[in-house]
C-alpha cells in the first residue's frame, strides 16, 4: 500500500465529498504525506473553506494546500518544484461547460471554444501533469486519473464523454512512454456519485438510476466514493507495481453488463 512518509499530490479538490478528498485521508491514515491542489485560492474560498461545515478551522488549517491551473504549463511546472520527490499523483480534474457541452439532445455546438477548453482541462492536462511530475519520481512512482465510463456513450454526458474517452486513451499512451522511468500511469473509473463535480451533469439522477438498473453489485451514489478512493491508493501504492496502462473499473460491474437486470439477478434490498 502507501510507504510511511512517502508524499503524494492530490490534485483537484473542490470538497470533502469529492472522490480526492477521500483519497488523500486515506494516504494520511496509511502513514503518507499528501499535498492537496485547487485551481486558485477563490475557487478555494468558495468550495473548501466556505462549503465544508464538517471540518474544523483547525482540520483545514493543518492541511497543505498549493494553487495551480492546470491550463497553465507554468502554474504545472511551479507546483511540482515547490512540492520536490514525490511518489505519486491523483489527477481528479475535469471539467466542461454545462450550457454548451452536456445535456442537449445532439453533439453540435457552436461554442468551440467550450469545447477545446472542456478536452484541455479534462484530458489533455494529464500529460501536462505527468510532464513535470515524472522528474520528480526518481525512483519510479504512480500517476493515477480519475474517470467514468470512456467506451460507452450516456444520455446528456455528451462532450464530457468524449473527454473521458481521449483520457483513457491518453493513460495508454503515456503509460508506454513512461514506462522506462519506472512510472506508472493508470485511471479509475467509476460509477456515478453524488459529488460537486456530478452536480453540474444534466439529469444525473438518471445515471444513477441506470446503474440501479445495470449493476450486478448493488451501488450507492454516496458512500461507495470510498471504494473508489480505495482502489485509488491501491494504484497509488507499492501493491500495483506492474499496472500500467489501465483502467479500473469501480463501478460495481456495470461496465461488462449486456442488458437491464433481470429481476432475479437485482441485488436484494
Amino acid at each position: 500500500m502507501i510507504e510511511p512518509g512517502s508524499k503524494y499530490v492530490v490534485m483537484g479538490i473542490l470538497n470533502t465529498d469529492s472522490i480526492a478528498y477521500a483519497t488523500g485521508k486515506l494516504i494520511e491514515e496509511l502513514g503518507g504525506e499528501v499535498i492537496w491542489t485547487a485551481q486558485n485560492e477563490r475557487m478555494k474560498k468558495i468550495f473548501f473553506d466556505r462549503g465544508c461545515k464538517d471540518l474544523t478551522q483547525e482540520e483545514k488549517d493543518a492541511m497543505d494546500f498549493k494553487y495551480c491551473d492546470v491550463t497553465i504549463d507554468s502554474e504545472v511546472e511551479a507546483l511540482f518544484e515547490e512540492v520536490g520527490e514525490i511518489s505519486g499523483v491523483l489527477h481528479s480534474i475535469g471539467y466542461a461547460n454545462p450550457k454548451t457541452c452536456l445535456g442537449a439532445e445532439e453533439m453540435y455546438t457552436d461554442a468551440t471554444q467550450d469545447v477545446l477548453q472542456g478536452f484541455h482541462i479534462s484530458a489533455a492536462s494529464l500529460a501536462t501533469v505527468a510532464h513535470f511530475a515524472a522528474p520528480k519520481m526518481k525512483e519510479g512512482g504512480s500517476i493515477v486519473t480519475l474517470s467514468f465510463e470512456g467506451s460507452r456513450p450516456f444520455p446528456y454526458y455528451n462532450w464530457m464523454g468524449v473527454n473521458k474517452a481521449a483520457l483513457e486513451a491518453l493513460v495508454r499512451a503515456l503509460a508506454r512512454n513512461m514506462g522506462k522511468d519506472y512510472i506508472r500511469v493508470n485511471a479509475v473509473s467509476a460509477g456515478p456519485l453524488t459529488t460537486k463535480a456530478a452536480s453540474s451533469i444534466p439529469y444525473f439522477d438518471h445515471l444513477s438510476n441506470t446503474w440501479d438498473e445495470i449493476s450486478p453489485l448493488p451501488w450507492d451514489t454516496v458512500e461507495d466514493k470510498v471504494e473508489v478512493a480505495n482502489a485509488c491508493v491501491f494504484m497509488l501504492g507499492k501493491y500495483s507495481k506492474k499496472i500500467t496502462g489501465q483502467t479500473i473499473f469501480v463501478d460495481g460491474g456495470a461496465n461488462f453488463m449486456g442488458g437491464v437486470l433481470m429481476d432475479f439477478e437485482k441485488p436484494a434490498k
